[in-house]
This record gives structure tokens, sequence and C-alpha cells, in this order.
């Protein structure tokens, strides 16, 4: 067996994203939304993913855009926060153990928790301000 480690740059990075994207793509609940919306464009996405997560783990600079606009009219309620966020964590402590590993948890519950709530704020209005 694999003696896990914490998460220590863009390799481990790669890791992360790529194993979780391929738990969310076979995900009954998760998998008709991404691949609706990435078709694709699965690899530009890993991308984007992997400067993401180095950005806010390591403070590495590249990643540029608005992660909230891109989540903002996507079709999606409680339930699919809660399952992004299990299988996000589900992985990460599959390959993981350690302080940045924790942070990479924390970060990404802050992140649904604030993405899920906005959504809910934006629904019933008509239109969706991105700003």
């Amino acid at each position: 067996m694999t003696t896990k480690h914490d998460i220590t740059g863009l390799d481990d990075i790669k890791v992360l994203v790529d194993e979780f994207y391929t738990l969310v793509r076979h995900d009954e609940l998760l998998a008709p939304i991404f691949l609706y919306r990435l078709n694709t464009y699965w690899e530009p996405h890993l991308e984007k993913m992997y400067t993401f997560w180095n950005a806010a783990l390591f403070g590495v600079r590249g990643y540029t855009g608005n992660p909230f606009a891109r989540h903002a009219t996507m079709p999606v309620e409680g339930e699919h926060f809660t399952r992004w966020l299990a299988l996000f964590n589900t992985t990460v402590d599959t390959y993981f153990e350690g302080p940045v590993a924790e942070d990479a948890k924390k970060r990404a519950l802050i992140m649904a928790t604030n993405f899920e709530r906005r959504i809910n704020g934006l629904k019933g209005q008509g239109k969706v301000t991105l700003v």
C-alpha cells in the first residue's frame, strides 16, 4: 500500500483534480451537468482547475477567471453541492493527508457553501448579476 503524503505542489494538484473529475464524470447526479457544460472542453477545464488549486493552496500566480460566474447559471441545488463536496473530500482523503490536504477540504467547503448561498439568492430574480 502506498503511504499518503500531503499535497506539495502542482503534480499532486493534478492527481487531485484528475481523480476528482473522474469521480464526477461517473456520478449519476453530477455527471449530466458537467458533461453538458464541458462536453468537449474537459482538457481546458482541467488545466484551469490545476491553476486554480495551485493559486488557492500555494499562492502561485496564473489563475484568471471568475469561478462563480461559471457556476451561477448551472441547474444545481443543495444536493449537488453536497455530492460535489463529498467526492472532493473522498478524493483528498484517498490520496493525501496533512495540513495542505486539510486546507484544500476547508477551501472546498467554503467555496461550495458560498456558491450555493449565492445561487439560491439569484433564483426567482429573472436576471443574473455576476460581479
